[in-house]
């Protein structure tokens, strides 16, 4: 039957998080995985969002690609994520992250061939919003894309479209038996903002900047006409997941020790500047 899954039906937590700032959201993710990977928890789906927004930045990018006067101007946060890619702003948006182990038949294999199979519920999910989204092959990038500081402005393996446009950005790691992987679904206002707050030599090269990337990429409301609430962004998700992966949903929050653990990461990671400003 069309839309039905493969896989046997199995149970995953489901977390659904209140707004946090971006050093927490950063160590709840990595906490999960530590506790996925040594079985003390199930496979788990997070949706949560960020509050202030905040700038991540990928594992290995050096901070130095941000202008940090105009992010204090602006309010907005930044942090460095476990996983790899390039700077993502945090705001209107719904982040999920996948934790699993890598036993788990959904995340086997390689980075790319699990990715297409997580992609397989978040094509349902936007399919749950209006949205006719496709997976396209990335085409070749040149230097000037590699060093490109932009997520939603390079092309990446496999990655989730609609009209052409960059909708889904997502990254993945591996470690110890286990498996993470998180992505930001823009749901509202300018795809273009993150420009505002990288270093560009000159203003000139900002504003081609922001074109460019608003050519490139969109948001939910951009595509559909409509604001799409972080509710209905979440429902949608969920339901994907389940309609394509075979999940039911058991509804949980954070054990007690993946809540200390959290609280420990931030402190020690996520929340110290030597962590966020190197390289």
């Amino acid at each position: 039957m069309p839309g039905m899954s493969s896989f046997d039906q199995s149970t995953w937590r489901l977390i659904l998080s209140p707004p946090a700032d971006g050093a927490t959201n950063m160590a709840i993710d990595e906490a999960m995985l530590e506790a996925v990977s040594e079985g003390s928890m199930p496979s788990t789906l997070r949706l949560y969002a960020w509050e202030p927004a905040c700038l991540s930045l990928g594992y290995a990018q050096a901070s130095s690609e941000v202008d940090a006067e105009r992010l204090t101007g602006h309010g907005w946060s930044i942090v460095r994520r476990p996983t790899g890619g390039r700077a993502i702003l945090h705001i209107d948006e719904l982040t999920y992250a996948i934790a699993a182990p890598t036993s788990d038949p959904r995340v086997e294999g390689g980075v790319l061939a699990s990715y297409r199979r997580l992609s397989a519920g978040l094509l349902a999910g936007l399919r749950q919003l209006g949205l006719a989204p496709e997976v396209r092959d990335a085409e070749p990038v040149g230097d000037d894309e590699r060093a490109d500081p932009v997520c939603f402005e390079v092309p990446s393996a496999y990655e989730i479209t609609v009209d052409g446009l960059k909708l889904v950005g997502s990254a993945q790691l591996r470690r110890q038996g286990g498996v993470l992987q998180h992505g930001s679904l823009p749901l509202i206002g300018d795809i273009g903002r993150i420009c505002t707050v990288l270093d560009f030599p000159d203003e000139a090269t900002r504003r081609l900047r922001i074109e460019r990337l608003r050519s490139r990429a969109a948001t939910a409301e951009g595509l559909l006409g409509r604001p799409v609430a972080w509710a209905e962004a979440a429902q949608a998700i969920q339901a994907g997941f389940s309609e394509a992966l075979g999940l039911r949903f058991d509804q949980r929050d954070l054990s007690r020790d993946e809540a200390r653990r959290a609280d420990q990461l931030r402190q020690d990671r996520y929340a110290h500047p030597d962590w966020t400003r190197r390289s």
